[in-house]
């Protein structure tokens, strides 16, 4: 079987470790153990057998999963897996056979789009329009609509713009999915990272055909964890845990356990203020240097460690990151890596003084134009 190629996780797998700033990341520079546990807990976990795990998540962590969500929904309607890539991974394997169709936004985190194409399921993009704040138009979406559309694939909040689904258009999708009987997919990742400190609307629980995927690496600061999870009805929890007997089997025992004290409240509160407060000061950086670069127009997001930069100079989105990375050792991804050319993805997530410094390299590069 030939897989399309993942063109932006094989450029950032290729040199984020090579190049002096890294500004391709999306998610919020991580935690130590140190930060986040007590010593007792640092100490039972040195501690801990190191069996396998349950291979659906313990109940206690599911639980905590379940609440995050809405009160009407149990450890019953959760698996987890390793990471949201695999959740992602999962809900396609199980929903979709060759020739279906599926719409799905863009601009994104193309994994979806790529595993589908490959798998031979018909994929009609629907472009957010920038016009629009970057919001999906209702009409567009139902003309897309046919007797093959199997599933509406989400992003939101939205990797790359930051953006976050408003209300109307939440609704509007819900009872376009309800009236045709499509599933919906959403990709909620980054769900925690609101700038308001607000955590949006899930789209969890809205039909009996929603799976809502997330996971730590992104708001919560904790990739090398590698936990994520879905929340669906409890059939498809089921199904989705049979598939992920084939895949990974169970998440590691030691994310399990840590995992199980970061998602009590109290501790989860914590973490998503750190997250807040770390992203609202380093957007007011990037904001306020954009104000002296001309050469990129910034729409300021709303959610998110990365802003999605349209391109004012005359160049291709590709041709500009690769030529960052040669000559001035800045990674950055292309907005054709995400579907939608003419725009470049800047990640403000790590430590101030690293980013102001991957900034000043870029804006050396700008001159060039």
């Amino acid at each position: 079987m030939k897989f399309e190629q993942f063109d932006l996780e094989r450029n950032q797998s290729l040199f984020e470790h090579k190049v002096d700033f890294n500004l391709s990341e999306s998610g919020v520079h991580p935690l130590k153990l140190t930060e986040i546990l007590s010593k007792e807990e640092l100490e039972n976990l040195l501690e801990l057998q190191l069996s396998y795990g349950h291979t659906n998540g313990t109940k206690t962590l599911r639980k905590l999963v379940s609440k995050m969500y809405s009160s009407h929904l149990s450890h019953d309607n959760v698996l987890i897996t390793s990471g949201s890539a695999e959740a992602n991974f999962l809900s396609v394997m199980t929903q979709l056979d060759k020739g279906d169709e599926i719409i799905y936004m863009v601009p994104n985190y193309l994994q979806i789009r790529h595993l589908a194409k490959s798998f031979g399921i018909i994929v009609k993009d629907l472009p957010l329009r920038h016009s629009l704040g970057w919001q999906w138009d209702l009409d567009e979406l139902k003309s897309l609509i046919s007797p093959k559309t199997k599933m509406i694939v989400i992003c939101n909040p939205n990797n790359p713009t930051g953006a976050i689904m408003s209300d109307s258009v939440m609704d509007g999708v819900i009872k376009i999915a309800k009236d045709y009987d499509c599933w919906i997919l959403s990709d909620e990742v980054y769900r925690g990272s609101e700038l308001d400190g607000l955590e949006c609307r899930s789209f969890a629980g809205s039909t009996p055909k929603t799976i809502v995927n997330g996971g730590l690496s992104k708001a919560y600061s904790l990739p090398g964890l590698r936990v994520g999870w879905s929340i669906g009805s409890e059939s498809y929890i089921q199904k989705a845990w049979s598939f992920h007997d084939y895949t990974v089997i169970n998440i590691s025992i030691l994310s399990d356990w840590i995992t199980s004290k970061i998602l009590v409240p109290s501790r989860r509160k914590k973490i998503l203020d750190r997250t807040k407060k770390h992203l609202n000061s380093n957007l007011k950086l990037l904001m306020e240097w954009g104000d002296y670069n001309p050469g990129l127009s910034i729409t300021r997001s709303e959610a998110a460690a990365i802003v999605f930069a349209k391109l004012n100079v005359p160049i291709s989105s590709e041709k500009f990151v690769i030529d960052l990375r040669d000559k001035f050792s800045v990674l950055l991804t292309a907005g054709t890596w995400h579907g939608l050319e003419g725009y470049i993805r800047i990640g403000y997530g790590s430590e101030a003084s690293y980013v102001q410094e991957g900034l000043d390299r870029i804006s050396n590069f700008m001159k060039s134009f």
